[in-house]
């Protein structure tokens, strides 16, 4: 009822007769329709409804569970760029770029700084190896060809096109600011956190049976 009440644009009331043109709501079409055994009450042609429902149809329950995971993550990649305002070109081209970023700056640092942070550029290209993989493309030559023409670029954005295996300008493709930044953080805590353990002990079942004395 609270969601007919926000697609609608009405207001609830307790009776009838209380009921004022003012708690009127529209709805251009309503109608039953069976889909199986079930009925379901359709209403449609709203004006600028706050809350609606969408019908995920699929000839088995795991291939609805896959539109409806589809779904979820289309519409928060919306939602997430409407709250950051912003948005960064994907299809690796931001770790394309902080790579390159990470190795000029490189050259002024000086002891396990230095180390760490080509250990830090050498990590982010993870993200164009895997691209390159899925894609079907050998991972290195892909990797030189999308230096090479990020390093000629300057400042465009250069990433991967998974059609072609080539470098160029990820027109439409997009990354959520958010989720980079999570992923990122996420990430540089837990490699930290595993250079901070200086011994791992491990204990199986077969260590924990000691032979009992006769």
């Amino acid at each position: 009822m609270e969601r007919l009440q926000l697609a609608v644009g009405g207001e609830a009331v307790n009776s009838v007769d209380d009921l004022t043109p003012e708690d009127l709501g529209y709805a251009g079409l309503v109608y039953e329709h069976s889909l199986g055994e079930e009925k379901y009450t359709f209403i449609e042609e709203c004006r600028a409804p706050k809350s609606v429902t969408l019908l995920i149809k699929g000839p088995n329950k795991h291939t609805i569970t896959q539109i409806k995971d589809a779904i979820h993550d289309g519409l928060r990649a919306v939602f997430n760029t409407i709250v950051d305002k912003a948005v960064l070109p994907g299809a690796a081209a931001f770790e394309i770029a902080a790579y390159e970023m990470l190795k000029k700056e490189v050259v002024n640092l000086k002891g396990r700084a230095k180390l760490g942070a080509e250990a830090y550029a050498q990590a982010l290209l993870v993200i164009p190896k895997t691209l390159a993989i899925n894609g079907g493309y050998d991972a290195q030559e892909t990797l030189v060809k999308l230096i090479e023409e990020k390093a000629a670029a300057g400042d465009m954005a250069v990433g991967l096109d998974l059609e072609t295996g080539k470098a160029h300008e990820p027109v439409g493709v997009w990354d959520n600011v958010t989720v980079k930044k999570n992923s990122i953080s996420s990430a540089t805590v837990l490699a930290c956190n595993l250079l901070l353990v200086d011994e791992v002990m491990r204990a199986g079942m077969t260590n924990l049976k000691q032979p009992q004395p006769e």
